[in-house]
């Protein structure tokens, strides 16, 4: 049996993990099972770590695959949380579990009920139809595509063309953002790393200061990020960019050129990616909203 750590996300792929303990809490899905995961991992979040293990079971294809998964489940302290679309498949589960008195929380069932009786719509009841190939799929592959050409400053071409412009000293979540906001939201995102002695390049003072965000840190915190980072590519030490000093300066300076560009800033200093994407996105359509972008 694959060991699984505490708060870690595995799939099945041998004997389900079932201890007589520790809590399981297992996601169905007869899709990806990434947005079970998504909503356990949020709850889990709210308890010390290691309170339970998230088992994620996607691709469920059969009515008799529910029914010998629950069978192997009736062991230990366990939930299920589900995301499946087909009536038939969440009744199946329902009633195999309760047989086994093991909880189930439906994910989707209740709203999509909701959304029908409102509007009077019925459901497609398709599997999967969170990742069609469709035009919004084919637009954030086009822009992660786009962030990966234009990561780090290395082609100043991409400033102009961006959706945002994501600037700050090394170490600031630049490209990890870059990523995710392309990657979930469809955003064309570049990024400009902001080296003191190393004049900006041009296309930055060409577009409108806010399409551009500036992501700011504790120094402190900084220092510890890129001490680890540097023991890991073996970089000696006292070099500048562990400098508390020169951390302090590259701050300093960061900030004033934000001042300068007049951007929005953003600090990072104790926010997941998620949480930085999620704002600079709301941040972007509010902008959008009252017509402030534009070009210069």
């Amino acid at each position: 049996m694959q060991k699984i750590e505490p708060g870690l996300v595995s799939t099945v792929d041998t004997k389900l993990p079932v201890d007589g303990g520790h809590l399981v809490i297992f996601t169905l899905s007869d899709s990806s099972g990434e947005t079970a995961e998504a909503v356990a991992r949020a709850a889990l979040v709210q308890f010390p770590p290691g309170q339970a293990t998230i088992y994620r079971l996607p691709q469920i294809r059969s009515s008799q695959q529910i029914v010998n998964v629950v069978r192997e489940l009736t062991t230990g302290r366990s939930i299920i949380a589900y995301t499946l679309v087909l009536p038939e498949y969440r009744q199946a589960l329902e009633a195999e579990a309760e047989r086994y008195r093991i909880p189930t929380i439906d994910l989707l069932g209740p709203l999509i009920s909701q959304v029908e009786e409102i509007t009077g719509a019925k459901p497609l009841s398709q599997p999967g139809r969170l990742h069609l190939l469709d035009e919004t799929y084919f637009r954030r592959i086009a822009a992660v595509d786009f962030a990966i050409r234009f990561d780090d400053g290395k082609n100043p071409d991409g400033i102009t063309q961006a959706d945002v412009v994501l600037i700050g000293v090394s170490r600031t979540s630049k490209t990890p953002n870059c990523m995710y906001l392309a990657h979930h939201y469809g955003l064309k995102a570049a990024n400009v790393p902001i080296v003191m002695g190393v004049d900006p390049p041009l296309q930055l003072f060409q577009v409108s200061s806010r399409k551009i965000i500036g992501l700011s840190i504790d120094p402190y915190l900084l220092q510890d990020i890129r001490t680890t980072r540097a023991q890991v590519l073996g970089m000696p030490s006292g070099t500048d960019y562990v400098d508390p000093e020169n951390i302090q300066h590259e701050v300093r300076h960061a900030k004033r050129f934000f001042r300068e560009l007049k951007c929005h800033i953003i600090d990072v200093s104790a926010k997941a990616i998620e949480e930085t994407s999620s704002e600079i996105f709301l941040y972007l359509r509010q902008q959008t909203e009252t017509g402030s972008i534009s070009h210069q």
